[in-house]
């Protein structure tokens, strides 16, 4: 398969269907519609919402049913950015590209963007459609349980509390497990969910996601010390000046290199009962692996 017509057809679906979701620029008030849209069409990989449509075809549904559960990891996900970018937090003016949120609308509308688009997320997840085993409950409950104060918040705040000072490995796991794998994992559990997945399949894409989740925030630490801000199209070099627990700090850069390499060949592991209906995810974690590191 050709995964970047895949990644750019799934793209298109989650925008068209995001569009549609959204309030338009000129709904009033017309300035927090124009924040929300400014920073989730500003270009970003789409990556959780594949995740979501390909674990939905793995388990036999459809990216259509699927299609409201990838918006809605899509707006947490463009959240947590627009608020990780703040002052208070990682004080970025750069993301995906081009200008922070609260660089061109101010840190007020900034923060209230992102609570809109945190709130939009579940209005958006309770129009998905009822399978036999997973109602629209369970699934509103999976994304709040990813993106509540035990995953998502948690990891921030460890990560904000751990700025200065020496980590350690399971510090540092913590950190990661929670800013960047929960949502991970909860997007392929979700479009699981759409495909009324079983019980075995639903285990094994949580082990995946965790593994994939986990060596995507290694190699992104990698990639902050070796790329250019041009290139990864947010500022290069934010982590080691803010003395920010990482991976290259803490077992240094080859091993964080090796480190990869063993999550990701773990998460492919946790695919094979899929057999080939696990193809596109399986080159979904190689891709990942394969970015410049």
């Amino acid at each position: 398969m050709d995964l970047s017509v895949y990644l750019a057809e799934c793209a298109r679906s989650v925008d068209r269907a995001l569009d549609e979701f959204l309030p338009g620029e000129r709904v009033k008030p017309a300035t927090i519609h124009r924040a929300m849209r400014y920073s989730l069409f500003a270009g970003g990989k789409r990556l959780r919402p594949a995740l979501c449509l390909a674990a939905a075809e793995a388990c036999g549904g459809t990216r259509e049913a699927a299609l409201p559960a990838a918006c809605a990891v899509e707006c947490i996900h463009t959240y947590s950015l627009v608020h990780d970018d703040l002052p208070c937090m990682d004080d970025d003016d750069l993301r995906r590209g081009r200008p922070t949120s609260h660089k061109v609308f101010g840190e007020g509308i900034a923060v209230l963007a992102g609570d809109a688009l945190l709130t939009q997320a579940f209005e958006i997840l309770a129009q998905t459609r009822v399978v036999p085993r997973y109602p629209v409950a369970a699934q509103i409950r999976e994304l709040a349980a990813a993106a509540g104060s035990l995953k998502l918040i948690a990891g921030q705040v460890a990560d904000l509390e751990g700025e200065g000072r020496p980590a350690t490995r399971a510090e540092l796991r913590f950190i990661h497990l929670g800013k960047t794998a929960a949502m991970i994992e909860a997007s392929l559990r979700l479009g699981a969910m759409s495909a009324n997945a079983t019980s075995g399949k639903m285990d094994a894409l949580t082990e995946f996601g965790r593994n994939l989740g986990l060596a995507f925030q290694v190699i992104d630490d990698i990639l902050d010390v070796t790329q250019t801000s041009e290139k990864l199209g947010k500022s290069a070099g934010k982590d080691v000046a803010a003395q920010k627990a990482t991976y290259p700090a803490v077992i240094g850069l080859e091993a964080s290199r090796r480190e990869a390499r063993r999550l990701t060949a773990a998460a492919r592991g946790a695919l094979k009962p899929f057999g080939k209906r696990g193809a596109t995810l399986l080159a979904m974690a190689d891709h990942l692996l394969a970015r410049d590191f």
